[in-house]
Order: C-alpha cells, then sequence, then structure tokens
C-alpha cells in the first residue's frame, strides 16, 4: 500500500524577529511559545520526557511540542508567521532555520495528529517552510490554512487566503511542480462532490481561498470544493480563537509597518 507525505512547502522572510523587536537569522530563538492556555508540554531531541512549555519558552530544531486536553497554544517561529495548535495536537519541529546547500533557511514541521492553524505573511526566494503530514504533498505561497490530520491519517485541507498546490508524489516539490498529468485547477463555487475514489497515479489540485480538499489514509481524493464562513465547522471556538489571534496579529503588522515609516 503506497503512503505519502502531506507537505506544506512556504517561503518566509531570512530574518527572524524575536519577541523583543530584535533580528536574527539562526544563532538565536528560531522560535518561541506566544500563547500557551491549559497544558503544553515540548519534548527534546532523543528524550521521552515531555517538559512543560510556558509562554516566552523557546522552541528548537529536533523537539516535539503538544497539547493536551482543552489546551491549545500559538508557536511564532518569526514575527510575521504564526502556528496554532489545536487540543490534543503533536507537532515535530523537523528542523527550524537550519541553512541548506542552497544557503537557504529551511524549516520542516511534521504533524503527527491534530489540528494546526497556519498563518504566513510573505514569500521570497531565501528561505523554505514545510508542513508535512501522512498522505500528500502541497507548494504554498503566503496563505492562512487549516489542517487537520485524523487518528486514521485523513487529512483535511482548508484554505482561508492565498493559494495552494497539492499533489501525492512522496517527495517535497519544487516551487513549480511539474507532474506527470495536467493540474487540475478548482473552479469557481460549485457543490461538493461526494466521496468517489481517484487514481493513485500522481496527481495535482490547486486549491483557492475558501476550497477545501479531503484526503484518505491511501492517498485517495474524498472530497474538494468550497466551503462558506457559514458552515458549523467555521463556527467552533477553535475557529473564533484564530480569528480573534489574527485580528491580533494583525494590529501587530500594523504597528511594525507605522514604527518603519
Amino acid at each position: 500500500m503506497r503512503r505519502f507525505k502531506w507537505v506544506f512547502w512556504l517561503v518566509l522572510p531570512a530574518m527572524v524577529m524575536l519577541a523583543d523587536g530584535r533580528f536574527s537569522r539562526s544563532e538565536e530563538r528560531k522560535g518561541i511559545v506566544a500563547f500557551a492556555e491549559g497544558e503544553v508540554r515540548k519534548q527534546p531531541p532523543a528524550s521521552e520526557m515531555w517538559e512543560n512549555a510556558p509562554v516566552q519558552s523557546a522552541v528548537n530544531s529536533g523537539e516535539k511540542v503538544r497539547t493536551y486536553q482543552m489546551s491549545r497554544a500559538e508557536l511564532e517561529l518569526i514575527q510575521l508567521d504564526i502556528i496554532r495548535l489545536a487540543p490534543k495536537t503533536t507537532v515535530l519541529l523537523d528542523r527550524l532555520y537550519e541553512e541548506t546547500r542552497e544557503k537557504k533557511l529551511a524549516t520542516s514541521i511534521k504533524v503527527e495528529k491534530g489540528e494546526i492553524w497556519a498563518s504566513v505573511h510573505e514569500v521570497n526566494a531565501e528561505t523554505e517552510f514545510d508542513i508535512s503530514a501522512p498522505v500528500a504533498a502541497a507548494a504554498i505561497t503566503g496563505t492562512v490554512l487549516r489542517m487537520t490530520v485524523r487518528d486514521d491519517s485523513t487529512t483535511q485541507l482548508k484554505v482561508y487566503k492565498g493559494e495552494v498546490k497539492i499533489t501525492n508524489a512522496t517527495d517535497k516539490p519544487d516551487p513549480a511542480p511539474k507532474p506527470s498529468g495536467k493540474p487540475v485547477q478548482i473552479e469557481g463555487p460549485k457543490p461538493i462532490q461526494g466521496p468517489h475514489e481517484v487514481s493513485l497515479d500522481e496527481w495535482v489540485y490547486i486549491v483557492k481561498g475558501m476550497q477545501q480538499i479531503t484526503i484518505d489514509p491511501k492517498g485517495i481524493v474524498l472530497s474538494m470544493g468550497q466551503f462558506s464562513r457559514k458552515d458549523m465547522d467555521e463556527q467552533t471556538d477553535w475557529v473564533k480563537w484564530n480569528k480573534q489571534r489574527e485580528d491580533i496579529r494583525r494590529r501587530r503588522l500594523q504597528n511594525m509597518m507605522q514604527k518603519r515609516r
């Protein structure tokens, strides 16, 4: 049985802004816990022990971050880009801002289970950022997205803003993927087709703002199409909380821009 990885490949600014306003490339903090509610813990590399991860604590390459029941967290990897963890979510920070042979700063995050919300501000050619889940791969520009990995690895991607190219290819895609078949772009609003199987041959879909796609553990697309902010799934406390945090983030960005003028 073939298994695929879902990789979100993001391109981020090379400079990392810290909580105190200073900038660094990689030698200082590579990320912090910007918000923690309930029980949030992290596991250092090569350790079986979980330790508390309070607000302002650093996160580094090779660590896992975990939220428990009735808990949630926000990781600030740079000032402009955020990863939020819903309750009962585990992610592996495989590498954070590590220099590649191409002199880029690469970040790789693996979602083992649960749900994340990613808010990516902008794109350039100096850094790479990917998020992986068990069943597919995607290339992302600056965007706001929500991704859920269920216990059986069924994965759902919702894009609120921006555009995502998603494929079942096992390798990390190039910035401009060149699949064996012609990319299939999701058109304008239309009813979502019911669950159905598609070929396991390589495929590519383009998921734009307010569109979603669900893939089963075998890499088969179950459904795709539009979603609405009026949907019941968009009325949950988790979504409302993220919208509140996005408003806070937007105000911070506006203040930063005003100070730079």
